[in-house]
């Protein structure tokens, strides 16, 4: 299962283009309400999430998925279950992977030192020991970083890459018409 974690403030695209595409490629997977339920979207589009934070499963980890989005990067950070999951997801060796604001959570955790990473610009300081990239979306091991809402397709095959292969991804690329 691959879970999102949604907290009020979150980029919806960041969050949802992702769930399409691994919706797509056949990849199961459930949005995480960590401000509860009825989460709101930083331009406060109202999401049901699949489940809330209280009901994650620690052991049916296949990937994560940490959006980012203003004041929601930091409702993620701020709260010890997300930091909980990023941890068990890192040592179960499945893929963290955050975009836009979010990679700086996993900065700020240490996680990004020696990797190469990339964010929405002006969050870099927060990539602590961090090989900066000027990619756009880039992968290093598990970890998956992505720039911001402009790129989330991208982000989200990606994922889909790392989960299910190269050709289901291109696959899925070709299906919804992206150059």
């Amino acid at each position: 299962m691959v879970y999102v974690f949604l907290a009020d403030g979150f980029e919806i695209i960041e969050a949802l283009a992702p769930v399409d595409m691994l919706t797509r490629a056949g990849v199961e997977v459930k949005t995480v309400g960590v401000t509860g339920k009825l989460v709101s979207s930083s331009n406060k589009i109202r999401v049901t999430s699949d489940i809330t934070i209280d009901e994650f499963d620690f052991y049916d980890v296949e990937a994560i998925v940490l959006p980012g989005g203003m004041p929601g990067t930091i409702n993620l950070e701020a709260n010890d279950k997300v930091q909980q999951a990023i941890d068990n997801a890192v040592n179960i060796d499945v893929p963290v992977c955050a975009i836009c604001a979010a990679p700086s959570i996993l900065g700020n955790k240490g996680l990004l030192n020696g990797k190469e990473a990339t964010c929405f610009p002006g969050f870099e300081d927060k990539l602590a020991g961090a090989d900066l990239s000027e990619k756009y979306v880039v992968t290093d091991g598990n970890f998956i970083t992505a720039r911001g809402a402009g790129v989330c397709i991208d982000f989200g095959l990606e994922i889909v890459k790392k989960l299910k292969g190269a050709e289901v991804a291109e696959t899925v690329r070709k299906q919804i018409q992206c150059r």
